[in-house]
């Protein structure tokens, strides 16, 4: 068990669930947060909760959509009823959505797939960009006004490398992963008369059940894509979720307490690498 830096802080983690925020809710658990899990489906959310508690700590699995702010504030009551006002909220709720990519890499006058950029699925389209930026934005607004006024308290958004530079074919989800970056420099600047502290973590590549078949054969041998990812990133592997926990525990901590508005690549130096 690791020194408990965070005892009795209370932290918020939206995409509760999911394979990279799990593993940040059960290592904020380890150090001392009472943590409530938020997301979609309750069953999900259980899983995680109750690993957390099989490890001596803290957790409640919240059902709630992120784009329903109602819903948000009742997942509020309940935050404050059973752990107090939250100190760390972890925007991890994001994704993408099939309809809402293009099957290639440039533009084919010849392509007949129904898959190009001038008959992308609208809804699909504002679906991604809504569950990840507005997805951002809806939980902030509720739960920051927990913070105001207090100490220690922090906001930790999930970004990507898709924001630095835009990956092919997920024009929707570059877009809005680009905005979250964006937002985190303007409520960094927004928030630090009131004491709260707005980071971003830019994972790399990791596999995660929302990419595994775009990366990955049946047979875990790498896709054409996987292999550029691969031969892109120095390090030569994609990243595992433990790889994010030093990150996140450091922009949380007073440690970083001074530091505000940066959006900190997990990468495995795949930025830094010019491809040459």
């Amino acid at each position: 068990m690791k020194a408990k830096l965070f005892t009795d802080k209370v932290a918020v983690v939206t995409g509760g669930s999911g394979v990279l925020c799990s593993v940040m809710a059960i290592h904020l658990a380890q150090l001392g947060c009472k943590v409530a899990l938020i997301g979609r489906t309750q069953s999900k959310l259980d899983v995680v909760c109750k690993t957390i508690r099989g490890l001596g700590g803290v957790a409640v699995a919240i059902a709630a959509d992120v784009l329903d702010r109602q819903a948000l504030l009742n997942a509020q009551a309940l935050v404050h009823q059973q752990l107090g006002r939250c100190d760390i909220l972890i925007n991890g709720a994001g994704g993408n959505h099939p309809s809402a990519t293009t099957s290639q890499t440039r533009f084919d006058a010849s392509q007949s797939d129904g898959k190009s950029f001038f008959n992308m699925d609208l809804s699909a389209f504002s679906s991604v960009f809504e569950l990840n930026f507005m997805g951002t934005f809806l939980p902030t607004q509720v739960f920051a006004l927990d913070m105001i006024g207090r100490q220690g308290c922090s906001i930790v958004n999930v970004s990507s490398m898709s924001a630095f530079a835009p990956m092919t074919k997920v024009p929707a989800y570059s877009a809005a992963k680009a905005a979250i970056s964006n937002f985190t420099q303007w409520m960094a600047v927004h928030f630090a008369s009131a004491g709260i502290r707005v980071n971003a973590i830019a994972p790399g590549f990791f596999l995660t059940e929302q990419n595994r078949s775009l990366l990955t054969n049946a047979d875990g041998s790498l896709t054409d894509r996987g292999h550029t990812i691969i031969s892109q990133t120095p390090m030569r592997r994609f990243g595992i979720p433990e790889d994010l926990v030093s990150t996140l525990e450091w922009l949380c901590d007073d440690s970083s307490a001074f530091v505000t508005g940066v959006v900190v690549p997990v990468d495995g130096g795949f930025m830094a690498f010019s491809g040459v």
